[in-house]
């Protein structure tokens, strides 16, 4: 069992309600959720490794007194029941 599973499903329902998000609202979120929170680098790390989160772009805007560069993140579309091109056969 991983040592991030209650911050993964948390983040999975962060993105499920509001479709899309960036690494700093998914951080900010986590943190005020949870008494014990998340590093950026666990962050970063639960949305590249799990393949329910797919990157959507980034956007370069100021975070906390700076401007940074950050990604944009959503729900994979595998888990939308989209499977891809059907394999019917002619």
């Amino acid at each position: 069992m991983s040592r991030t599973k209650r911050l993964r499903e948390e983040v999975y329902k962060f993105l499920s309600e509001r479709e899309r998000a960036n690494t700093v609202e998914v951080f900010d979120h986590l943190n005020e959720r949870f008494s014990w929170g998340a590093t950026m680098n666990q962050v970063g790390n639960i949305l590249a490794k799990d393949r329910r989160f797919e990157k959507v772009g980034s956007v370069r805007d100021f975070f906390r007194g700076a401007r940074y560069s950050v990604c944009l993140w959503s729900l994979s579309g595998r888990n939308h029941g989209d499977s891809g091109p059907s394999k019917a056969t002619a």
